[in-house]
């Protein structure tokens, strides 16, 4: 009698046809991340979605599948608006900082204070040897020399006096830094006190700022001077009344930002 054979089964494994599709499967995969890798993302738009989801707010504005307790009061908090995107109207948030508010208010600080200026100006008659302007800078006062020195001297006159103690009046109820500027004509000047129009502009500058600190209890770090010689002319130097307008010290009450870009461009 004969034994009877058992034929094994040989494991053959996967499909052929699953290794033609698992290829094509990973040829897929790969033309997706080539898009993906040369495609350009927003990342604003993209950080706001997945903040979304951290967050799950996107599932607060669609209807839920799970029955809710009080529906009645989930749909009236909808209905009152407790409950909004916050990515539905970004227009709506106002588009300012606090920097620009604080500028707005130093403008309109400024521009009260020259008011006040031009005022006195025109009550004392003075509006010959002052002039009052609002610049890109601040509010700019022009003091011609005749009204606070004498010719070749730093020594504040008497006669100037009394509009800087306006002046001084009027920077107490602003913070603003304050750069005074010196100015003189192109005529050489040279004795043992100043040698030329530099020390003579500077020293003009440093008086009106000592007189300043002297007369009131600002704080020191708010000033700052700078002579100018016969550098930055407002006429020709070619006649009398010229180099008296040549002549002059500036007061510049400042827009807070403009002297710290001042001192960082001289830095530069």
């Amino acid at each position: 009698m004969k034994r009877r054979q058992i034929k094994k089964t040989a494991n053959k494994g996967a499909p052929k046809w699953m290794v033609t599709y698992s290829d094509m499967v990973t040829l897929i995969l790969v033309f997706f991340v080539l898009l993906f890798s040369m495609s350009q993302i927003d990342l604003v738009k993209f950080e706001a979605i997945s903040e979304s989801f951290r967050n799950r707010m996107i599932f607060d504005f669609y209807p839920s599948a799970v029955p809710m307790e009080n529906p009645t009061e989930q749909s009236s908090n909808k209905e009152n608006g407790e409950q909004s995107n916050e990515f539905d109207s970004p227009t709506q948030l106002p588009d300012t900082t606090d920097k620009d508010a604080s500028k707005d208010d130093g403008g309109s600080s400024l521009d009260q204070l020259l008011q006040e200026v031009e005022t006195y100006l025109d009550k004392n008659d003075l509006n010959n040897v002052i002039t009052a302007t609002r610049t890109d800078q601040g509010v700019e006062l022009v003091l011609q020399d005749s009204l606070l020195f004498n010719t070749g001297e730093a020594v504040i006159l008497e006669s100037g006096k009394p509009f800087l103690n306006k002046v001084s009046s009027l920077l107490h109820n602003i913070p603003n830094p304050v750069l005074v500027e010196g100015h003189t004509d192109s005529r050489p000047i040279s004795n043992f006190r100043y040698p030329s129009n530099w020390e003579l502009s500077g020293a003009r500058a440093g008086s009106v700022i000592r007189y300043l600190l002297n007369e009131n209890h600002f704080d020191k770090s708010r000033f700052s001077s700078v002579g100018y010689a016969d550098t930055k002319p407002v006429a020709p130097n070619n006649s009398s009344a010229n180099w008296s307008k040549n002549r002059r010290v500036e007061i510049v009450i400042l827009e807070e930002n403009n002297l710290q870009k001042m001192q960082e461009g001289e830095t530069d």
